[in-house]
């Protein structure tokens, strides 16, 4: 029986460290966005605009793939470490170290796997956990909950309608580009990571932080049964929209509390 620890222990590690550190950074960054928050509308085109770039990067040329995604990690680790720092001529530092070690990573060490999946992960994790924290004082609960349905139904789509989605996760993994956590066994890509983190976000600032890491918990457990399900062959599906998993254990850690709450 084949059994993955390490890539639900990743993933809650993610979600616990992207709610620790957005108890620190809240302030700083509520004054960056001055109480902005996103509307139903905004979020469906968010939606929207995701499925089509999802589209775009099955079609489009890998030198493309990589010089735009360079473009928006290096962006939001600026904008990030702006946030941690609050200096800008020391904000530069941590992209630039991350462009010199990815660019090292990919082609001083291109054959060493253990190398490039210890170094995807830490830089896939950074990016999660710089997104969570920036986003999630973007949304509501209300809007967390119609952004999540959302994005499980454009994944579904884009998994088993077009095919899209898992053609252009194989494109960027074969251009080593740091969008998904792995372990030698499974991967998971960055969108469902950014899901899990969010909700169990949401949820701490609604009902709590402890109720958040519960839910960040759950989540990593229902990736972990389903997991064996998948590895054991007992599920017949290589390829599966990850976020129906994220949205089942989010619903086991917070129903509890949303029913109670009711």
């Amino acid at each position: 029986m084949r059994v993955d620890f390490l890539l639900p222990l990743i993933l809650f590690s993610i979600i616990a460290a992207s709610l620790l550190l957005y108890r620190k950074v809240e302030v700083k960054v509520r004054g960056i966005l001055e109480d902005k928050k996103l509307r139903a509308r905004e979020v469906i085109l968010m939606v929207a605009s995701m499925g089509v770039i999802v589209t775009l990067i099955a079609l489009m040329p890998s030198y493309l793939i990589q010089i735009l995604f360079l473009f928006a990690y290096f962006y939001m680790l600026l904008i990030f470490s702006y946030l941690i720092l609050n200096k800008w001529f020391l904000a530069v530092f941590p992209p630039a170290a991350f462009t010199a070690a990815y660019l090292s990573t990919i082609y001083l060490v291109p054959e060493n796997f253990l190398i490039t999946l210890i170094s995807m992960n830490i830089f896939a994790a950074f990016f999660a956990i710089m997104i969570i924290t920036y986003m999630n004082f973007l949304f509501t609960w209300k809007i967390t909950l119609i952004f999540a349905s959302l994005l499980t139904v454009m994944d579904f789509i884009q998994v088993f309608w077009t095919g899209h989605m898992v053609e252009a996760a194989y494109k960027m993994e074969a251009l080593k580009l740091p969008v998904t956590i792995s372990s030698h066994l499974a991967r998971l890509g960055l969108g469902d990571v950014f899901l899990s983190g969010l909700l169990s976000a949401q949820t701490a600032t609604k009902y709590g932080f402890k109720t958040g890491l519960i839910t960040a918990a759950t989540i990593s457990v229902s990736l972990f049964i389903f997991e064996i399900l998948i590895l054991n062959s007992l599920v017949d599906y290589s390829v599966f929209p990850a976020t129906i998993i994220v949205l089942l254990g989010w619903l086991l850690g917070a129903g509890f509390q949303i029913i109670k709450r009711k």
